[in-house]
C-alpha cells in the first residue's frame, strides 16, 4: 500500500535525482520529510516493484557511439526466457527484452540493443554474440537507428510552472503505475 507522500516521491524522482552531494537530502526537503525516510521509502517502492529499477540515460552519441543497431530475434517462446537472459550477460548488449509476436507481420519477439563507434564494429559484435549464446538458429533482423531521440523513463506526474511537485492522490493511481510498466519482460 502506498501513500500521498509515496506518489510525491515517485513524482520528484521520475526525472533524475537532483544534482546534489546528497540528493536525497534534497529530495526530502522538497517533500517535508527525513532523508532516510526518502531512501527507506524509494526501496520498499522498488521491493513492491512499483519502481523497477534506477539507471543512468548515458548520451553514446556525445561518447562518440555513433552507431546502435536493435537486434530482433524471432526464438520459440519456450527458450525466450534462457536466450534472453544468456544475451542479456553479454558486455556488448545494452538492453534485451521480450515482445509480443504481431503475427506474420512482425514475427520477432526478442530484442536487444548494441552500441558501437561504427556500424562494422556494432555488426562485428552481433557476429560475436551469435556465434557466443548459439543463435544462428534463429531468424533475425539488424535494424539501425537513423534518428537519435530523447531517452527518459514514463512520467506519472508533472511538475508546477514553479518546479515543484504536485500531490498525486487516489487509490487508482497505484494501478495506474503498476499497468504503466513495461508491457515486456525484461532481462537483468
Amino acid at each position: 500500500m502506498i501513500d500521498a507522500i509515496d506518489y510525491q516521491l515517485i513524482a520528484a524522482v521520475q526525472t533524475g535525482l537532483p544534482i546534489a552531494a546528497r540528493p536525497y537530502a534534497a529530495i526530502a526537503e522538497q517533500l517535508a520529510i527525513a532523508e532516510q525516510d526518502v531512501i527507506e521509502r524509494l526501496a520498499r517502492l522498488k521491493t513492491q516493484g512499483l519502481i523497477k529499477r534506477w539507471g543512468v540515460v548515458v548520451k553514446h552519441r556525445q561518447l562518440g557511439y555513433r552507431a546502435n543497431a536493435m537486434i530482433v530475434m524471432d526464438v520459440p517462446d519456450d527458450r525466450v526466457a534462457r536466450v534472453g537472459a544468456l544475451i542479456s550477460q553479454q558486455a556488448c548488449v545494452n538492453l534485451c527484452y521480450q515482445r509480443p509476436r504481431q503475427g506474420e507481420i512482425w514475427p520477432y519477439n526478442l530484442y536487444c540493443m548494441i552500441h558501437g563507434k561504427t556500424r562494422d564494429v556494432v555488426l562485428e559484435q552481433w557476429a560475436e554474440l551469435r556465434h557466443a549464446c548459439n543463435l544462428c538458429e534463429y531468424p533475425f533482423e539488424v535494424l539501425f537507428s537513423r534518428r537519435c531521440f530523447k531517452q527518459r523513463g514514463a512520467l506519472y506526474a508533472r511538475p508546477n510552472r514553479d518546479g515543484a511537485v504536485p500531490s498525486i492522490a487516489g487509490e487508482s493511481r497505484t494501478e495506474e503505475i503498476k499497468n504503466k510498466q513495461s508491457f515486456g519482460m525484461h532481462f537483468a
